[in-house]
């Protein structure tokens, strides 16, 4: 390994541990806040650092498209772009370019797509998705791959899964090795076992820093999702984090840790703050009601973060409805710290072996739902 991963301590399947990357060390399990285009929205890049975030996703497609990997790297990389100094870890481009449907077109050795920006045409295959990771200088590089569409029939997600695992060959040829700076490999095979098997096996052969469980949360629902998770991270290295691409709401997340996995990222903490949603102990709250109006109490009692500390539900309520930057700005922070006090507060659970206990907890209060108005 090019990095350090060591696991300090386990409660079931559940792992507390710790990553050394090339900008600093990642205590697992982790979330990361998404960055797509070296930006976490709403956010300066000292206030994530303040919630406890350790590392933030970067994306390659947007990055490509707009300034450019060559760009960036001119500018002294990505950390250096947009003032972080902590760990990145990049996508490879293969979700965003599934997610453009109509405007790709796949082939054996890559993708001709379309920009969403401006209609411009541009190519990517491993080689150049390994290439534009590593100009923006990454910490966690992804391998390229196809996100399999859900639902898929066994022949469908077994051609999708072994062209991606060709091309993890190839993007682990492409990269280049180096102290404190990874590849990850990413397991794909949809909702079969057999293919999720399958896939595990080719990427362990070819041998990564780290390996991701793709092709989930595309509409499969928590349940299948979890019926998968029970057997996919078992199917990878022990010794190696695990990563669950795209996922997820605070239940997910904690599902998914009691089942072996050590890392997330998700856009929902931050799209959630510019719609007028927080997440709080005791589940979601739509800050637009008009119920909030008069509220003079904190949105979360229990947290430390400058919307919980400093204003009221009622100007959160009011900054919302007055369509104030501000109240994006607050309800985003609110979001990603909440979503670090949860993982903060895992790892603490399974240093002390009360998973169960921390999980059982968590539901009941979540089932509790928003304090009664004033």
């Amino acid at each position: 390994m090019t990095i350090g991963f060591e696991i300090s301590a386990t409660d079931g399947k559940a792992r507390r541990g710790r990553m050394s990357l090339a900008h600093g060390v990642v205590d697992t399990p982790a979330f990361m806040p998404v960055g797509t285009a070296a930006t976490v929205k709403a956010m300066r890049p000292e206030s994530v650092a303040e919630t406890g975030a350790q590392i933030l996703l970067g994306n390659t497609y947007h990055l490509m498209l707009r300034p450019g990997a060559e760009r960036i790297a001119e500018l002294g990389g990505l950390h250096r772009f947009m003032n972080w100094d902590k760990p990145i870890l990049t996508d490879s481009g293969g979700y965003q370019v599934y997610s453009l449907a109509g405007r790709r077109k796949l082939d054996a050795d890559g993708v001709t797509f379309q920009s969403h920006i401006d209609g411009s045409r541009h190519r990517l295959t491993p080689e150049r998705s390994i290439e534009i990771q590593h100009l923006l200088g990454a910490d966690i590089t992804m391998a390229f791959d196809e996100c399999t569409p859900f639902p898929a029939t066994h022949d469908q997600a077994a051609g999708s899964m072994r062209l991606s695992m060709r091309w993890a060959g190839r993007s682990r040829a492409a990269f280049a090795d180096r102290d404190g700076h990874a590849l990850f490999g990413i397991q794909q095979g949809s909702t079969f076992e057999d293919l999720r098997a399958e896939s595990a096996e080719a990427l362990r052969g070819i041998g990564f820093d780290g390996y991701a469980i793709g092709g989930l949360a595309v509409g499969e629902g928590q349940e299948m999702m979890f019926g998968v998770l029970n057997y996919a991270a078992d199917q990878l290295p022990a010794d190696r984090p695990r990563y669950l691409m795209g996922v997820g709401k605070p239940s997910d997340l904690l599902g998914a840790v009691m089942r072996g996995v050590d890392m997330f990222d998700c856009v929902l903490p931050t799209r959630s703050g510019r719609t007028a949603q927080a997440f709080t102990r005791r589940g979601t709250v739509n800050m637009r009601n008009a119920r909030h109006g008069a509220d003079s109490r904190p949105l979360d009692a229990d947290c430390a973060c400058p919307a919980c500390t400093g204003y009221s539900r009622a100007y959160l309520h009011h900054l919302i409805r007055s369509d104030e930057i501000l109240g994006a700005m607050l309800l985003t922070g609110h979001n990603v710290w909440y979503y670090q006090d949860l993982m903060a507060g895992m790892r603490a659970a399974i240093e002390a072996r009360g998973l169960e206990a921390f999980a059982a907890t968590f539901h009941e209060t979540q089932a509790l739902g928003d304090i009664e108005p004033l």
